[in-house]
């Protein structure tokens, strides 16, 4: 028997858009308050949609991604199976759910990756971005094997 996700618990899936918000938003070295302002929400409730426990309506959604330049499809790439299981009913036994932890242990969600990522695409000349990308996994597998 499956367990019970407890009431209040958020939705995998809009973890996982609303993380993907967070990262975009970040990318674009963008304040949660600017945010609010350009789709007419609070930043707390900008907070509350990056950290997953309120749902982005389809409205406000088309106009988060308005602000931050993306498609609305955007926010769904690269959504784990498990994820995207998880909205889907199954035989009589309601919505399925994905890990609670499965974003929290993601460290391609923390501000640091984020950042990284940002910083590493602002260097224009791609043979230093090559370079500096052997560089970093030459750095991760001699930690490996040491």
């Amino acid at each position: 028997m499956r367990k019970r996700i407890p009431k209040g618990t958020p939705n995998a899936i809009d973890k996982y858009v609303g993380s993907r918000v967070r990262a975009r938003r970040v990318g674009l070295r963008m304040s949660q308050t600017s945010l609010g302002q350009a789709i007419g929400v609070t930043f707390q409730q900008i907070q509350k949609y990056e950290n997953g426990s309120n749902r982005i309506g389809a409205s406000n959604l088309f106009r988060i991604s308005s602000a931050l330049g993306v498609d609305v499809a955007f926010f769904f790439e690269g959504m784990p199976d498990a994820t995207a299981k998880a909205g889907t009913v199954t035989r009589g036994r309601g919505l399925a759910e994905a890990s609670a932890t499965e974003f929290e242990d993601d460290p391609m969600s923390s501000r640091e990756a984020i950042e990284l990522m940002h910083n590493y695409f602002r260097v224009s000349d791609g043979v230093v971005r090559k370079r500096l990308f052997q560089f970093v996994k030459a750095l991760a597998d001699n930690e490996k094997a040491g």
